[in-house]
């Protein structure tokens, strides 16, 4: 078990884990995370890792991926605004990794998160015949280490 962080190491990295649940719309770094809970960046990183399967970093745009998402299903917000409220500072950080993990374009989610069928086929999602309830649950954004999983399997 060498390869899993200890216990007191797991409440140290649910902290940070929960700051970036809370506060993922703040400027937030790996550097300013570490700091706070008395780690080096590069320490905090490779225990984030082991327990969680990605990187701090990753761990902190699948959030704000998750809320932008919300964001754009309620329509009222444009794709720039959405970024910057979730707490992006590079429109095109944050078009790239959301296109990385729900497979389109935030502003084609934006147009077309309601009718699944048509997302689908953007996506290249085999859909038709499923419940509305199952096809948003495959089109929600995946975590990398979920990822990586189903691509084993």
């Amino acid at each position: 078990m060498a390869d899993q962080p200890d216990l007191s190491t797991l409440v140290i990295l649910r902290k940070v884990r929960d700051r970036m649940d809370r506060e993922y719309a703040q400027p937030l770094d790996v550097e300013s995370l570490a700091r706070d809970v008395h780690l080096s960046a590069g320490h905090l990183s490779r225990q984030f890792k082991l327990a969680y399967g990605e990187s701090p970093y990753s761990y902190l745009m699948t959030r704000r991926i998750e809320r932008a998402m919300t964001l754009l299903r309620r329509g009222d917000l444009s794709v720039t605004d959405v970024c910057f409220a979730v707490g992006c500072a590079s429109l095109g950080t944050f078009s790239t990794r959301f296109r990385e993990l729900t497979g389109v374009p935030p502003s084609v989610y934006r147009d077309h998160w309601d009718r699944p069928e048509e997302l689908a086929e953007l996506t290249a999602i085999p859909l038709p015949g499923l419940l509305p309830c199952i096809a948003k649950q495959i089109t929600k954004p995946i975590r990398n280490r979920e990822a990586a999983a189903s691509a084993r399997a």
